[in-house]
């Protein structure tokens, strides 16, 4: 089989790499595509995958109207040569365009629910895979449920082991208290209109903590000047070590907010964007959510306080796995028997069991 992978956010190389990797080994052949827009490119050469990029991704509304028509054209022309038997995404319009012309089934995963993207892709797309949401925002019939997070591809115990040598890349003592701050650059389709934290409270949170406790900044934009020296100087595929064995993790982004739950790491997401992962989360007790900046320094002073914190928040990690599925296992098998998968787990409950 041929499987064409279209990749938008480096989160997405860490959603499908397992899968790609398993399927390999199978005799499957693996072919991903992307732009150039943060370190996508870097991670899919560390993990060893093919790949075709299509060039720098446009920020301006003017140029993503035009990187769609660009885009579609370059993802149809791959998909012609390439010839692929499926395509899987995370919500691509361009791998679902390109399915259509193509005619070969498109599967997608979903979990930030910008309608207006949907829109673009669900027409032409077969499956879309989301969290089994109390009231999901997506009720189409080619929507199927499962019991699990995005994260959890790669994040559960049976795809990740947390490394310790993250404390000698990090140049600080094994086992030495650190917290791990994450500012979004606020230019991705999802985040039009959001906010999280001003410039004056990043500040205000850096020189109040670094007073008690070791910092570290992952930010996906420039950081100014006064913050550079915190800034995280780690190779990307290691960020989940470094989240794992961090005492705290604050952020404006949820991708990093979600992956520190599955790890047992207490987590504020800071956002006016409120995802039904991290509402999910926090019923678990594992994510604080916040809107804006009020009472997000006093959060985090009083959790920093608390003894025991990482045990307690691995208890309510367990609490939560044991509820959730190994998400590569149920990828793998829904690709590996579509389209009779697309039945399965429509009339059939219990077929999660399998990949508990």
């Amino acid at each position: 089989m041929k499987i064409l992978i279209d990749i938008g956010h480096p989160g997405h190389v860490h959603l499908f790499k397992n899968f790609a990797w398993e399927m390999q080994k199978k005799g499957h052949e693996i072919l991903f595509t992307c732009r150039d827009k943060e370190f996508e490119i870097y991670l899919l050469e560390k993990y060893g995958f093919q790949y075709k990029s299509f060039g720098k991704k446009y920020k301006k509304l003017i140029g993503k109207l035009f990187g769609l028509l660009n885009f579609d054209m370059q993802m149809i022309a791959t998909a012609l040569q390439f010839k692929p038997d499926i395509f899987l995404s995370h919500g691509s319009m361009y791998a679902a365009h390109a399915s259509a012309v193509v005619r070969k089934p498109h599967i997608s995963f979903e979990d930030t629910f910008n309608m207006e993207q949907v829109k673009l892709y669900s027409p032409f797309t077969e499956a879309i895979l989301v969290n089994n949401f109390k009231n999901p925002p997506l009720n189409s019939k080619n929507v199927r449920t499962y019991s699990g997070y995005h994260e959890l591809a790669y994040l559960h115990p049976h795809q990740f082991t947390p490394n310790r040598d993250i404390f000698s890349l990090l140049n600080i003592e094994d086992n030495e208290p650190y917290v791990i701050i994450r500012f979004v650059s606020w230019d991705a389709s999802h985040d039009a209109g959001q906010g999280g934290l001003t410039l004056e409270y990043k500040e205000k949170i850096i020189n109040t903590l670094s007073k008690q406790i070791k910092l570290f900044i992952s930010s996906e934009g420039e950081l100014p000047k006064a913050l550079e020296p915190y800034q995280i100087k780690i190779p990307a595929e290691k960020m989940h070590d470094a989240l794992a064995f961090a005492t705290l993790f604050i952020g404006e982004g949820a991708t990093m907010a979600s992956e520190c739950a599955m790890l047992g790491t207490p987590s504020i997401y800071v956002n006016t964007l409120d995802p039904l992962t991290i509402k999910e989360q926090e019923a678990y007790g594992l994510v604080f959510d916040y809107r804006n900046a009020n009472g997000v320094l006093e959060k985090a002073l009083e959790l920093l306080n608390q003894k025991d914190l990482k045990e307690e928040f691995q208890a309510k990690k367990e609490k939560l796995l044991a509820d959730k599925i190994d998400v590569t296992a149920f990828t793998i098998w829904f690709v590996e028997n579509y389209p009779k998968s697309l039945k399965i787990t429509k009339e059939d409950p219990d077929y999660q069991l399998r990949f508990k």
